[in-house]
């Protein structure tokens, strides 16, 4: 499965349409939010704790996935897109930084 076809699959899942309401962008949002907060908890307790929940933490990086996705396909974005651009931007401020 290709991250555009989990896109296509976890819209539907969560119901998102062509015409999404402020509503459900803000519970995938918030969903994003919530997720990357859990996350973060699992590196808190590895500083913490010297002890990282491998499992634990790539079933919540999953969680992260599926709502990113879900919102990537209520703006009407491919994945596959918005990390094409992703990765063009982080290049040009490594290049930028390098010329620095």
């Amino acid at each position: 499965m290709t991250i555009d076809e989990y896109a296509v699959w976890a819209a539907t899942i969560a119901k998102v349409d062509e015409q999404p309401s402020n509503e459900r962008l803000s519970y995938l949002g918030l969903g994003l939010a919530g997720e990357a907060g859990e996350v973060a908890e699992h590196i808190k307790k590895l500083l913490r704790d010297d002890w990282l929940d491998k499992a634990g933490l790539v079933e919540e990086l999953g969680d992260v996935i599926y709502y990113w996705a879900c919102l990537c396909a209520a703006t009407g974005h491919q994945p596959s897109e918005l990390l094409k651009a992703s990765a063009a931007k982080i290049k040009r401020r490594i290049s930028e930084a390098a010329s620095r």
